[in-house]
């Protein structure tokens, strides 16, 4: 989806250039959650706008992704005329000019090039920028006629032979625009010190406005306002994401590195359909996948390696190979509850191709490390004793029966085919410290990834797992409606207990992860928000854990890095 390029890109000889360098199947929560919305609070502004006559505005900040050794992913959307907004389809086609310098006052520029947004792609446009420098800041910005954007730091790659001494990756997924603000986004922004940030999934929701959890207070209104379905609906709402300042402060802080999940398309979405879709009276499934899909390759900073999904590897020196997972284009419908489905060998989450390129890569990386950027939590996840009272909203959050069947069919144990045969390969193959970053689940957990979860531990770990909560979507205590803390402390010791495997849970509170890695140990700390409904909210460390290299295993340490 990248627009088509006015003119060829230049790379400015420079001396600190480096040479060669709804509907009726809703969940019932979802639905209690509409029926029960207030809008307590103000609706959020209109979406900025530009004033007739005016120059051309970047309203939607400035980003990058994908980094690599050489080179890295520009993106920005601009509003050429006042009409151009977002989804419109209206609009003149524009030159777009970016520039690359080694500092902020651009006195030390390095390449640069132009691009032509047009109403074909919505106006937005990316820059697939190389000949850079390794392991190297640089500042970039564009331009549209007299209007120059935000100017914004992206960092590219190690070169892929390198002794890289030191990386650090901020983690986030899960923002459900109308439940509170994006200051996850705001805290990681202000660090200055990632190398980059991964982006789990659930970058956008497609509900419409009160029909997803948010504690019964809708914070700030999505536009549109109803769920989400054509190529145009799909647009707005990503306009309406960019307009945060919070996530636009992060974009500009380092570059990206996104996949997505469901809600990105619609709730528990499966190759043919979802859930949170409903044939006909939503249009047909292949034209709403292709809409979102289109509309994510438009608005987010990322190169797809496959065309039409978000699976793709990148390099960070001889420390860290990052498999990305597409767990959403491929897959099988989610297996009906209790009939015993979820064992099906011709069942699928990865597809064949993608889970035959996660074993090669997992096998044949040097680097150090073997993250798995991983939408959907695969450690194995038994409920255990709950009371009533925590089973049914638990049960309500992850998908599964009221009766408490101990499996949520969305995540890897809905596909235990698919899961045994990639433990099995790891165990196989003495394939080492591989670790999975994982979103969706709106909790924080951090866990051993056990070959055989019924004997463990006297069965081998073959992998660890860091599961980040959400920024903003509700978690268990926001369903209950009760204060922070309340369900965690009942609900934890009852989780761990039937899962030996899992050395810490937190289902209650708002926040985000920071992964840093040596070649020792790849550790996460994981930090939490004050209240996700205030724009201020602040930020504390929470826990941190770690797995140290060679052991498979994670283990609590008592202070961030």
């Amino acid at each position: 989806m990248t627009s088509r390029h006015r003119s060829s890109e230049e790379i400015v000889p420079s001396s600190a250039e480096h040479a060669g360098t709804r509907a009726p199947s809703r969940r019932s929560f979802v639905k209690a959650a509409a029926a029960g919305a207030v809008l307590a609070a103000p609706l959020a502004a209109s979406p900025p706008a530009v004033a007739a006559g005016a120059a051309p505005a970047f309203l939607h900040g400035v980003a990058s992704g994908d980094p690599l050794p050489d080179g890295v992913l520009l993106w920005t959307r601009v509003t050429p005329v006042p009409e151009a907004i977002p989804g419109s389809g209206l609009g003149p086609d524009t030159e777009v000019s970016w520039v690359v310098a080694t500092d902020k006052a651009f006195t030390n520029v390095v390449a640069k090039g132009s691009l032509t947004a047009s109403a074909a792609s919505d106006h937005t446009v990316k820059a697939d920028v190389r000949g850079l420098a390794p392991a190297t800041d640089y500042w970039f910005r564009f331009s549209a006629g007299p209007t120059v954007s935000p100017a914004a730091r992206t960092r590219t790659a190690p070169a892929a032979d390198a002794a890289v001494p030191h990386l650090r990756f901020g983690v986030v997924s899960c923002a459900n625009w109308e439940a509170g603000h994006f200051s996850a986004y705001r805290h990681l922004a202000a660090r200055g010190d990632l190398d980059a940030w991964l982006h789990l999934g659930d970058y956008v929701y497609e509900y419409g406005t009160g029909e997803y959890g948010t504690r019964d207070t809708v914070v700030r209104q999505h536009a549109p306002a109803h769920e989400i379905v054509t190529l145009a609906d799909y647009r707005i709402r990503h306009a309406r994401y960019k307009t945060d300042p919070d996530l636009q402060a992060l974009h500009a802080a380092a570059p990206v590195v996104a996949i997505w999940d469901d809600h990105e398309i619609a709730n528990d979405t499966w190759s043919g359909g979802a859930e949170n879709h409903t044939e006909g009276a939503e249009g047909a499934w292949t034209a709403r996948q292709a809409a979102a899909k289109q509309a994510y390759f438009e608005w987010m900073p990322v190169r797809p390696a496959v065309t039409g999904t978000t699976y793709r590897r990148l390099r960070f020196g001889k420390l860290v190979d990052l498999s990305l997972l597409d767990l959403r284009s491929f897959r099988s419908q989610q297996a009906a509850l209790g009939n015993g489905d979820v064992d099906d060998p011709d069942r699928t989450l990865t597809g064949r191709a993608q889970l035959d390129w996660l074993k090669a890569g997992l096998t044949s990386s040097d680097a150090t490390w073997r993250l798995v950027g991983n939408p959907v939590m695969i450690s194995p996840f038994a409920i255990g004793s709950l009371s009533a009272e925590l089973l049914k909203p638990l049960a309500e959050l992850l998908g599964l029966p009221k009766e408490g069947l101990a499996l949520n069919t969305d995540q890897w144990d809905g596909y235990t085919d698919d899961r045994r045969e990639l433990l099995a390969h790891l165990r196989a193959n003495a394939v080492r410290n591989t670790v999975f970053l994982t979103g969706d689940i709106h909790m924080a957990w951090a866990n051993d990834v056990p070959y055989n979860a019924a004997t463990y531990p006297l069965s081998a770990s073959v992998a660890t797992e860091f599961v980040v909560t959400s920024v903003t979507s509700d978690n268990l205590d926001d369903i209950v409606k009760v204060p922070e803390g309340t369900v965690s402390a009942v609900a934890a010791p009852v989780i761990r207990a039937a899962n030996r495997h899992v050395h810490w849970v937190d289902t209650d509170r708002h926040g985000y992860g920071v992964l840093d890695i040596t070649a020792q140990r790849a550790q996460m700390d994981y930090y939490v928000l004050s209240d996700r409904t205030k724009p201020d909210a602040t930020s504390a460390w929470a826990r941190s854990y770690r797995t140290r290299s060679g052991t498979q295993k994670v283990e609590r340490t008592y202070d961030p890095v």
